[in-house]
């Protein structure tokens, strides 16, 4: 999200919101099973006969827990495959970790007490990015575990990550591709699908009881964003006054006592820097 987005107020972004926003894509996706069936189909160019979604509105949960995410997650109606994708508008530079959180989450979700790990189901996770996290100017970046001392073994854990990159969605060859990353990044419908996509953000953004959810959802993330703003200034501060009271202790100038009392480093802090530095401690 860029500043220009984060100055507007709820009800502002509500009124402007795509698809592109990860809030009304989750709740367009997991409340028309078919849609996300077919949006699937799309992207992994496979064809599904029926998916099942999560009965979790994860979205509803604690917001002080891991489990605030509006990824959509679904699986096979025959039980062989399931499914995590998102919307991702900005590069936290942890969309990695990130994918590697969701799979384990799916792992954990999928295997019963008691079953063999070879019943785990194969697994998708899908992120829809608008900018391209990898740097390398593709428009799909698809990943599976290889061995590093031959790439054509592959480990065989049935597990795999896509990452569409919507600002290149001129590079895809297959148009229904290029048609649904085109309507993320410049809301605009050119198919069948994108049109009815494009219905159905419409729909939602009339819904009252999810647009006071929308409004209360990002409400918290502007908090959180405000304590993160908050810590890392805080942070900043302690890193410059340990930063001040190292040069003092190296330079010798004042007693630990005096230092403590300028820079506000605890005494503790001050003790092991001049350990550290082999200086008299007093």
């Amino acid at each position: 999200m860029n500043e220009s987005q984060m100055a507007l107020t709820p009800q502002e972004k509500w009124e402007r919101a795509t698809i592109a926003n990860n809030f009304i894509f989750y709740k367009v996706m997991r409340h028309n099973p078919d849609v996300c069936k077919e949006l699937l189909e799309i992207l992994l160019e496979f064809k599904i006969e029926r998916i099942e979604m999560s009965q979790e509105e994860v979205v509803d949960i604690d917001f002080a827990s891991k489990g605030i995410r509006m990824d959509v997650y679904a699986r096979d109606a025959d039980g062989l495959k399931a499914y995590n994708i998102e919307i991702q508008t900005t590069d936290t530079e942890e969309l990695p970790e990130r994918a590697r959180y969701y799979q384990g989450i799916m792992d954990v979700d999928l295997l019963k007490s008691g079953q063999q790990y070879k019943e785990l189901k194969t697994s998708y996770i899908i992120f829809i990015c608008l900018d391209d996290v990898f740097k390398k100017g593709l428009a799909k970046y698809t990943f599976e575990n290889l061995c590093l001392e031959d790439t054509e073994t592959k480990l065989g854990d049935r597990t795999q990550k896509v990452f569409y990159i919507c600002k290149n969605y001129d590079k895809l060859l297959d148009a229904r591709q290029k048609a649904f990353l085109r309507m993320v990044t410049q809301n605009s419908s050119s198919d069948d699908f994108t049109r009815r996509v494009g219905g159905l953000v419409e729909s939602a953004k009339r819904n009252t009881q999810w647009r006071q959810q929308f409004m209360e959802w990002d409400r918290e993330m502007a908090c959180m964003r405000a304590r993160g703003r908050e810590e890392g200034r805080k942070e900043g501060a302690l890193e410059k006054a340990v930063e001040d009271a190292t040069n003092l202790i190296k330079m010798r100038v004042g007693t630990l006592e005096q230092i403590e009392q300028t820079t506000g480093v605890p005494m503790e802090e001050l003790q092991r820097i001049a350990t550290a530095t082999a200086l008299p401690s007093a």
